[in-house]
């Protein structure tokens, strides 16, 4: 799972190839057409936010591990806003073979097997990035071993924040995506649904996700070992203060407006 992934379920805009990056994302090929996910409205509604939400709770050098960092941009891009020391972490040699060649400002990455961080210690990290990941989890056990491995690379009282898109945004034109299908179709924890990608040339891609109902993570966070589930629906509006000004006022942003499509869950490992 990559950040780059981004909503694919395998993809990172920056984000998340963790939970078993088969199928669109795998190999080599894989790994470069998920750098190429434009991810337009993630860097609006999405990482922003990530990044300001870290910044309320970790300082220069902490340890920040991106969790299914993918190809990397948006480790990368963590490690220069929060002068952070940050460590990619992803299930695909492949990812994390690109990631060391297009993100500098990384400090170290590491794979991710039989569910477990190679490499890194209980407690390591001060905090930890999930951007995406989830979608590619295909059942909750699955998610809930996800949110277990990262409670124990967490230090007590240390902060995950967690980026998910809400597979109830159907039938809109967002910049970078489209959920599902029709307006108002409906999609239980783990159905799998079909989100289309805009990449960085202008054309589409199709890939296959998991769905997981923003309102089903609070829980399986808790049993996982975290306190203090909080989540927000960023808006344009809000993005506009918070997102690349120029960036963000250079799209009408329409489906945006209409229905914000991405959640940052925040938690306190306990």
């Amino acid at each position: 799972m990559s950040d780059g992934a981004r909503e694919s379920g395998q993809a990172d805009g920056g984000a998340g190839s963790t939970g078993g990056a088969g199928g669109t994302w795998s190999g080599r090929a894989g790994a470069q057409a998920f750098a190429a996910v434009e991810a337009a409205t993630d860097w609006l509604l999405g990482y922003p936010f990530v990044f300001r939400t870290l910044s309320h709770r970790i300082g220069p050098g902490d340890v920040l591990v991106d969790y299914g960092c993918g190809p990397g941009q948006v480790a990368d891009a963590a490690a220069r806003r929060l002068q952070a020391r940050v460590l990619g972490v992803d299930t695909s040699p492949e990812m994390l073979e690109l990631a060391r060649r297009t993100a500098p400002a990384v400090a170290e990455f590491h794979l991710v097997e039989n569910g477990r961080v190679t490499g890194l210690a209980d407690g390591r990290a001060d905090a930890v990035m999930c951007n995406h990941v989830l979608a590619s989890v295909p059942t909750q056990e699955a998610v809930l071993a996800v949110f277990t491995e990262i409670h124990r690379l967490l230090r007590p009282g240390a902060p995950l924040v967690l980026l998910t898109t809400d597979p109830a945004c159907t039938g809109i034109e967002y910049a970078s995506l489209r959920i599902g299908g029709g307006p108002g179709e409906e999609y239980g924890p783990g159905d799998r649904l079909t989100v289309r990608l805009r990449r960085t040339d202008g054309t589409w891609q199709d890939v296959h996700n998991h769905a997981w109902p923003v309102g089903f993570l609070p829980g399986l966070l808790e049993r996982a070992g975290f306190r203090d589930v909080t989540q927000q629906r960023p808006t344009v509006d809000e993005a506009l203060t918070v997102a690349d000004p120029e960036f963000a006022r250079g799209r009408a942003w329409a489906g945006e407006r209409e229905r914000p499509p991405l959640v940052v869950t925040t938690a306190t490992a306990g």
